[in-house]
């Protein structure tokens, strides 16, 4: 049953991500031409983000396949770390084009402009944000529905290139209005890489804090204390450790119960409080159970 579902998951990631890739193109294409012929600099900035969005797409086509994998012997754990990486490769490349924008737009914002900046030029942002704004909708969505951080990563990609032409539409329409506010079209594109090093942040740290074994807020675990204690037979929670893999937790913690109860009935309330966690708790995983007398 767990297999199917899992099976499930992995076409819906890799459909919705095709999907991606097939808009990123055409955006991307068409973005690259209104941008050269109507002289845009922020529109052509815009294009390259659009071209950033598909490796991302490939990063999670390609990683898919692996952190989906079953547990096997060298990994007992499961393969969810990979999805971390894959995250964190996104967050990588979006910090990458960002700063290259960023420094084009600087380094040229005096540069005398030859060509006036054309009307043409606005429909490549004009025709992102609409599309962008949708495929970023259907993203989420999925990656909501299947709990993968590294498909919401890409989802909200899709969301800050829809973002990032809104200032080169702007731009666009300033220096066509008045050439003599060509600069304004610099200045679009330098709006663009910051928007796109915030995202980039929102997408690497929590990936980074993944790797680093960063564990679950105060009310996750006030949430699996409490789930724990509520277990008929158990007189005290503590020493909670969790570890985040992925959107899931891995709970390890103490329970104490009477001390004349046999072994059998001991396992019996651990395995409930397994069963609790598991069913109820925040995105709970696992969980190993330590047994201790109660004094």
């Amino acid at each position: 049953m767990k297999k199917n579902k899992d099976n499930n998951s992995v076409k819906q990631v890799k459909k919705i991500t095709y999907y991606g890739i097939m808009i990123n193109l055409c955006l991307a294409a068409l973005k690259l031409i209104v941008g050269y012929l109507g002289a845009s600099q922020a529109v052509i900035a815009d294009a390259i983000h659009s071209l950033s969005d598909m490796f991302t797409d490939f990063a999670v086509i390609f990683g898919v396949k692996f952190w989906s994998a079953p547990p096997d012997e060298k990994h007992p754990y499961g393969h969810r770390r990979i999805e971390a990486l894959v995250t964190i490769a996104i967050g990588i490349t979006l910090v990458s084009v960002a700063i290259g924008l960023g420094y084009k737009a600087i380094s040229t914002i005096r540069d005398v402009h030859i060509k006036q900046v054309g009307w043409v030029a606005i429909l490549g942002p004009l025709l992102s944000i609409i599309f962008k704004e949708i495929l970023y909708r259907m993203t989420v969505r999925v990656g909501v529905r299947v709990k993968s951080t590294a498909v919401i990563s890409n989802a909200w990609h899709h969301r800050s290139d829809a973002l990032s032409s809104l200032p080169a539409l702007v731009a666009v329409a300033a220096s066509v209005i008045n050439p003599d506010w060509a600069f304004v079209d610099h200045i679009g594109a330098l709006i663009i890489s910051i928007f796109i090093l915030k995202v980039s942040w929102d997408i690497l740290s929590p990936s980074l804090s993944e790797l680093i074994d960063r564990g679950a807020s105060i009310r996750e675990q006030e949430a699996i204390k409490k789930l724990a204690s509520g277990v008929t037979g158990v007189k005290e929670v503590h020493a909670i450790r969790t570890r985040k893999f992925s959107s899931s937790l891995h709970v390890d913690l103490h329970i104490l119960v009477e001390p004349e109860i046999s072994v059998r009935s001991g396992h019996e309330i651990s395995e409930q409080v397994k069963k609790v966690l598991i069913d109820q708790g925040p995105e709970v995983l696992d969980v190993i159970v330590h047994l201790e007398p109660y004094k």
